[in-house]
């Protein structure tokens, strides 16, 4: 915890996800409800096969999800959604012609029935 997942359009061609990566991390590491930095995991999925709505237009999209152990306020799952959707709307490709539409939600984990341990 906490878990951060990007999902991207396979139409948005050269996503810099390492950079995006490192760009998510440092951000989120330096937010005060990420106590330890070694506990974020992120990581990005590229959708080979979606659909957008029903018009014949180009469209694209990326959302993402972060995964929090319940106890958040309000006030602060709305920091770390804008943290995240301000470090991806900075380094999304915007093709020419392309509608892209850019997600945040952030997911409360039940803390009783999550388990981890480092190995």
């Amino acid at each position: 915890m906490p878990h951060l997942t990007i999902e991207y359009s396979a139409n948005l061609p050269h996503y810099p996800e390492a950079e995006t990566l490192t760009a998510l991390n440092a951000a989120l590491c330096a937010h005060p409800q990420v106590q330890d930095e070694a506990d974020l995991k992120t990581r990005f999925i590229v959708a080979d096969s979606f659909e957008i709505g029903i018009a014949p237009a180009n469209r694209a999209f990326v959302h993402a999800q972060l995964r929090l152990l319940a106890g958040r306020t309000p006030e602060a799952k709305k920091e770390l959604s804008d943290l995240i959707a301000a470090v991806l709307r900075e380094r999304t490709p915007r093709p020419q012609g392309v509608m892209v539409q850019l997600s945040v939600e952030i997911v409360d984990m039940d803390r009783d029935s999550y388990a981890k341990e480092r190995l």
